[in-house]
């Protein structure tokens, strides 16, 4: 059986994914990061607010390529792929205003004046699958729902990117909700600003939970957001089904704080906010166990003086 040490959400920090490598034992061999019996799987989310983007695919993607590493695609990369694409108005299929503009901001200045390596990097991007369904495992960005999946597919190929692009279609609402999370309406007039102060109608919801009674109780999100959700009972049962007796699961995404712990006892989140100061790069060494094994969490805290980029 293939063992695999599982890293969530880098988004540009390429000196906590060193320091994260060496600590799981990984050499760098003809400049690839590599165990003798071990292989990486990455949970998507590369890029975007760090400022060590072309650092980071600077490692990943030759794993990747060479097969020391899977990977899933995270909804940073799919934003990316669709901020390049021109679409049939004369436009791209992710609008270039000032909100999207603002978010890859990072990317777009490391990749400013290498046109033909941006390009490159979005034409890789797109190879990236949505999911891993493996022998024993399951790997998705955000929300594994199987009815989903199956109307999505597994990659961008067959137009997926133009339909995903229009919200009337099942292959919008599946890319949101796979890869950026489940969500609901709040009650009509309630809102609150995300950490990014974009005014939200709708909440993201712990998707595993079965027994929220409120829209508090179900809420996903910044802790600070917390008082502005409507301690009011739920209208309807949201949770999708992911049973106890499946193979375990890894998602990242979701900004997690505080104690690095199972989400359940056959779904974790290894996304702890290495982006933002105090946060952690998060791994999980998987070795066949159907059940999370908390004492096999490994993170490095993001250094403080990470400010510059680093050689790639």
């Amino acid at each position: 059986m293939q063992f695999y040490d599982l890293i969530g959400d880098i988004h540009g920090q390429a000196t906590e994914l060193i320091r994260l490598l060496e600590k799981l034992s990984y050499k760098k061999i003809n400049n690839i990061w590599q165990h003798e019996n071990r292989k990486i799987i990455f949970l998507g989310d590369f890029i975007d607010r760090g400022n060590e983007q072309r650092e980071v695919i600077s490692i990943v993607r030759p794993m990747i390529e060479n097969g020391s590493a899977l990977s899933v695609m995270g909804n940073h990369e799919y934003n990316a792929i669709a901020y390049y694409t021109e679409n049939s108005q004369c436009g791209h299929f992710r609008e270039h205003n000032e909100k999207n503009i603002k978010q890859h901001k990072a990317f777009l200045k490391a990749y400013k004046d290498r046109p033909e390596e941006y390009k490159s990097v979005i034409d890789w991007f797109k190879t990236l699958p949505f999911w891993l369904d493996l022998e024993s495992l399951r790997v998705i960005h955000a929300c594994w729902d199987i009815d989903l999946i199956k109307k999505l597919g597994k990659s961008l190929e067959d137009g997926v990117l133009k339909k995903s692009s229009d919200k009337t279609t099942v292959e919008f609402r599946a890319i949101e909700t796979l890869l950026k999370g489940k969500e609901i309406p709040l009650p009509e007039g309630q809102s609150f600003l995300d950490k990014d102060n974009n005014k939200r109608d709708h909440i993201r919801i712990k998707f595993w939970e079965r027994n929220a009674k409120t829209y508090k109780d179900l809420f996903m999100g910044p802790k600070d957001a917390l008082q502005f959700i409507p301690d009011l009972p739920l209208e309807d049962d949201y949770s999708v089904p992911y049973p106890t007796d499946e193979k375990p699961l890894f998602l990242g995404h979701y900004w997690m704080e505080g104690e690095i712990k199972p989400l359940t006892e056959n779904i974790a989140c290894i996304d702890y906010s290495v982006a933002k100061p105090g946060g952690k790069l998060v791994a999980y060494r998987w070795d066949g166990e159907q059940k999370i094994d908390t004492n096999k969490f490994v993170s490095v805290t993001r250094l403080e003086s990470n400010n510059l980029s680093i050689s790639p």
